[in-house]
């Protein structure tokens, strides 16, 4: 049994913790969502779809990383912009053997994780084919369970990254282990360019983006610029036909909606940035064209706009709202 702490316990943090938990690690699970922990600590956390239906019982769920202390394996799975403060948060779990994963979407977060913590205690992660979404506080459902990836972001030694990935096989997930991270990278990022910002743009499934020929052109545009832009650096792809790839693994799961696509429906700040946003800058320095990932990013920035401007128009309410007069018994 090994010690486990997932920092960023969402949706895909909750796959994990659940599979992991069932397998008898202690595991420890971190969210800000403070709803979420309270009913993984209360009643347990519910992981239901491709792997079954569960509920398991936490070593522990809170907001912080506080009273954790020493873990085996640190998982962080925040979004893209949240890493630098999770890595922080992660500096008491951190001992001499302790292996930290980075798991997120788009490009630089093994970067941003290695100002703050030892890079030689990295490791790069790369997941996909999951379809994970939130069914509500303490609840959690996929469509998949596809692509585990993992390889040391700088020294880390082979044998700790074999040992960190025992206890995911462990568990029940299928682990390749990569000595080319830029090649595990990418061979993601495709994917995600492909369908987030499309899917976050129309509204649509994965499903949907590949049965609608207006949608899967905007999609179908957005990899061949990554695509494109992979080959300007020298990244060796190894997929066979990278659109085909792209294909067969979206028809795994059809139904899946795209993380960016469920952040807009809730209100919240996607990862454009780091996913259809990495294609521009790249392809600015390597003289690749990059509109339709430029025209994609500026759409999804241009709606993720109006939260801002709803919650100032809230606040400002809240602040010239005439104060109520008190109630007498």
């Amino acid at each position: 049994m090994s010690k486990v702490a997932i920092v960023g316990c969402g949706a895909m943090g909750s796959v994990y913790a659940a599979l992991m938990a069932s397998a008898g690690h202690e595991v420890h699970a971190v969210t800000l969502w403070s709803d979420h922990a309270e009913v993984m600590r209360t009643k347990g956390l519910r992981v239901e779809g491709a792997s079954g239906d569960r509920t398991v019982q936490l070593a522990s769920a809170g907001t912080t990383t506080d009273g954790i202390g020493v873990c085996d394996l640190v998982i962080i799975a925040t979004k893209a912009f949240d890493v630098e403060a999770a890595a922080r948060a992660c500096e008491p779990l951190i001992g001499p053997e302790t292996v930290v994963q980075t798991i997120q979407n788009g490009l630089g977060s093994p970067e941003v994780a290695a100002s703050v913590l030892d890079r030689d205690k990295i490791a790069v992660g790369v997941v996909g084919g999951f379809g994970a979404s939130m069914r509500g506080a303490g609840h959690a459902h996929h469509n998949g369970l596809e692509m585990i990836r993992f390889g040391a972001f700088a020294g880390l030694p082979k044998q700790r990254l074999q040992a960190s990935a025992r206890i995911w096989e462990s568990s029940g997930f299928k682990v390749s282990l990569f000595d080319d991270v830029g090649r595990m990278v990418w061979e993601k990022l495709i994917m995600n360019v492909t369908f987030s910002g499309t899917a976050a743009t129309t509204g649509l499934t994965i499903g949907e983006i590949m049965a609608d020929p207006h949608a899967w052109k905007v999609a179908l545009g957005c990899a061949r610029e990554a695509i494109a832009v992979a080959e300007a650096m020298g990244i060796a792809l190894d997929v066979g036909d990278p659109i085909e790839h792209i294909r067969k693994l979206g028809g795994k799961i059809p139904n899946a909606r795209p993380s960016m696509l469920l952040d807009y429906n809730a209100g919240r700040r996607g990862e454009v940035d780091a996913i259809n946003g990495s294609i521009p800058r790249l392809g600015q320095q390597y003289g690749i064209p990059t509109p339709i990932n430029e025209t994609v990013v500026a759409i999804i920035k241009a709606r993720e706009a109006s939260f801002q401007a709803r919650a100032y128009s809230t606040s400002r309410q809240e602040l010239t709202r005439p104060a109520q007069s008190p109630t007498t018994l």
